[in-house]
């Protein structure tokens, strides 16, 4: 067992459940399309985010030390990225429009996981907080990826479950509108703590 597991579990638990990106946008699909056309979009963060900490972790974090560039073109990439999804959100209409914003594919985003600049910034603090290079890494770098997965599952469930809930309040056009508007702000105000 990882000597840290209740430092590690709180750490994974605050960055994966708090507001960002993933969970700004499952919120948005689960209120816009519903859980079950929300599932690919789920499943690419849940497998997304774990496989990025495992590159990171098994190699690339030594590349970002060596070239600190790379991680901050990820980063701006991903914010930019970031930008273009807002103003999606922001003017996408009711499910019950056919020019409807089409949910989030799972290839979509789990490859977003890989320029997600919270995802980043986060599995680069994990892996110098939690492993170690020796005999310990490779035990330490499962229970981390384990634990990741776990806090992955729970909180992107959580956050597309509130989406949902959201709905029965939707009762107009104009609240359908307001709650995007909301969501795309809470989106941007994620990419604004990334630079602070």
């Amino acid at each position: 067992m990882h000597p840290e597991i209740l430092s590690l579990s709180l750490f994974m638990f605050v960055t994966s459940c708090s507001p960002g990106p993933n969970n700004v946008v499952a919120s948005h699909s689960g209120f816009n399309h519903g859980l079950k056309k929300s599932i690919p979009l789920m499943l690419g963060v849940i497998f997304g985010f774990t496989t990025m900490l495992a590159i990171v972790n098994f190699g690339l974090i030594n590349v970002f030390n060596i070239y600190p560039i790379i991680q901050k073109v990820l980063i701006g990439t991903g914010t930019i990225f970031l930008i273009y999804l807002a103003y999606k959100i922001s003017f996408s209409k009711s499910s019950d429009k056919k020019d409807n914003l089409e949910p989030v594919s799972f290839i979509e985003t789990f490859l977003y996981q890989f320029l997600n600049p919270k995802g980043l910034i986060v599995a680069v603090i994990a892996v110098s907080t939690y492993t170690e290079s020796g005999i310990n890494f490779m035990s330490y770098s499962l229970w981390m990826l384990g634990v990741a997965f776990l806090f992955a599952i729970i909180s992107i469930i959580f956050w597309t479950i509130l989406g949902k809930f959201m709905r029965k309040f939707a009762t107009n056009e104009k609240f359908i509108k307001w709650f995007n508007y909301v969501m795309s702000t809470l989106l941007i105000s994620c990419i604004a703590t990334f630079y602070y």
